[in-house]
């Protein structure tokens, strides 16, 4: 870290450190906490080597969910960050789980039965107490009290999500300190920014409970609907899965723009149906990988169990040999089995009777997407100096890395350090490129071989990525 950038955090965290001490000494006498600390979990053998905290905030009519891990390495030190899962509607169980928690389904020894859980080392939260939040309302634990609290949108579950922070942070105060990060993948690119933008408008000269925040994280982002969609087609070009005549026509008579196209533009359409035809066969979240049904609410869970049941060795991952009948979602049916255990909830300290059925992505959400870009919002906050992170795995289809390079090229910033590889063990484990605008410093960085999102594919190089974005080390 630079010496001069060394001396700002400082500075900026000896008057964040008076501001806690001031808020815990109001607080202290009279809070009332609405976490609890838990230390075991059914599945993991023994006590859990890490600070977990599961809990609800009161958002309006809503009950919002979290799980909070505290920092296993200076907890005192280390950043604060609020993880938003994507869907929208997908649990932030399944970040910690499959992502960047450090806990995991132990796969390769399942029999059946409440699946077994075990340490994973290679954490995100081996640098950083990150909050774990299931939101939107209807997401994972999380629920109203009412029937006209259900419905949300972009926009409210971004001030749901920005007035959670809030109040955790009054029960927490001893977090205030801390340089915070607003972070998040998938669908939540659309929420990570406008979170961040909040907390940035909320730390004005008349703020109650001004945040320490430092910059935000973003995985495999949805951003624009137009971008997003139109880089689908280049993206599969790239990956040679249409051809050049195809995609040359598709350019030329669909004018570069592949969504809202006009019916009567025959030749686009007609186009547009056979590069459709070239994909529909593919695992859209990893082009690599077998195509399989989407784990649901729907889904029968019994029939999956079974099939795990015959052979659970087929249905683990080992790259890059991949098994012939092995595929990615009946990982997630672990998720199902256990997150509804009777014996589980109560030791997460779920309250009974608010979630019939907990899914890892609930597809029934009552959601309204009112914001069909936040290139805006990434403009207007490149100028206030945070710290940013942005990731893709580059055989992603939903969210292709084409669409991301491109609206970040969009915010007309300086390149600081150009693309190169960046290595894990010795071996080259995505590219980078490092950009800079006044103070506000973007890092772009590619997983290489990873699909959506890139820390399910390849836990331990987006850890080793995270290791060092964190502590402002080069990739």
């Amino acid at each position: 870290m630079a010496v001069s950038q060394s001396a700002e955090i400082q500075s900026t965290t000896l008057k964040w450190l008076s501001l806690r001490l001031v808020f815990m000494l109001v607080i202290s006498t009279n809070a009332v906490f609405s976490g609890s600390i838990v230390k075991y979990l059914p599945g993991f053998d023994g006590e859990l080597p890490f600070k977990l905290e599961t809990g609800y905030i009161s958002v309006g009519d809503s009950e919002m969910f979290y799980y909070f891990i505290e920092s296993q390495g200076d907890p005192q030190e280390d950043p604060l960050f609020l993880w938003l899962t994507g869907g929208p509607g997908c649990s932030s169980f399944s970040g910690i789980i499959y992502e960047i928690g450090p806990i995991e389904f132990d796969i390769e020894n399942y029999k059946g039965g409440l699946p077994q859980l075990k340490y994973y080392p290679y954490a995100w939260t081996k640098s950083a107490s990150i909050i774990f939040l299931d939101a939107p309302v209807g997401t994972g634990y999380s629920y109203s009290r009412t029937q006209e609290g259900w419905p949300t949108s972009d926009t409210l579950s971004a001030e749901q999500s920005y007035e959670f922070l809030n109040k955790w942070l009054l029960e927490h105060p001893q977090y205030l300190a801390l340089q915070l990060f607003i972070g998040g993948d998938s669908y939540s690119g659309i929420l990570v920014p406008l979170v961040t933008l909040k907390v940035y408008e909320g730390n004005g000269p008349d703020s109650t409970l001004p945040m320490n925040l430092r910059g935000y994280l973003l995985g495999s982002p949805r951003t624009d609907s137009v971008i997003d969609e139109n880089s689908k087609v280049i993206f599969a070009h790239r990956m040679t899965l249409i051809s050049d005549e195809l995609y040359e026509t598709l350019k030329v008579s669909c004018n570069e723009t592949y969504v809202n196209v006009d019916p009567s533009n025959e030749e686009c359409i007609t186009s547009l149906a056979i590069y459709e035809r070239c994909i529909k066969d593919l695992w859209r979240n990893d082009i690599l990988e077998p195509n399989c049904l989407f784990a649901s609410p729907k889904m029968n869970l019994e029939v999956s169990r079974k099939i795990l049941e015959v052979n659970p060795s087929n249905f683990v991952l080992s790259p890059p040999r991949i098994p012939d009948l092995w595929c990615r979602n009946f990982n997630y049916v672990l998720a199902y089995d256990w997150a509804n255990n009777v014996q589980v909830l109560e030791a997460l300290h779920v309250r009974k009777g608010t979630v019939p059925n907990w899914s890892r992505c609930n597809l029934t959400l009552s959601y309204t997407k009112d914001v069909t870009t936040v290139v805006p919002v990434h403009e207007y906050l490149k100028g206030k100096g945070l710290y940013v992170l942005v990731e893709s795995g580059d055989r992603d289809l939903v969210v292709p890395f084409v669409g991301t390079i491109n609206w970040i090229k969009s915010l007309d910033l300086t390149i600081d350090s150009a693309w190169r590889p960046w290595f894990v063990d010795g071996q080259v484990a995505g590219y980078t490129v490092k950009y800079t605008n006044n103070g506000y410093r973007l890092i772009y960085a590619t997983v290489k071989g990873g699909g959506h999102t890139a820390p399910e594919y390849y836990r331990r190089r987006c850890y080793e990525m995270f290791q060092r974005w964190v502590h402002y080390y080069p990739l």
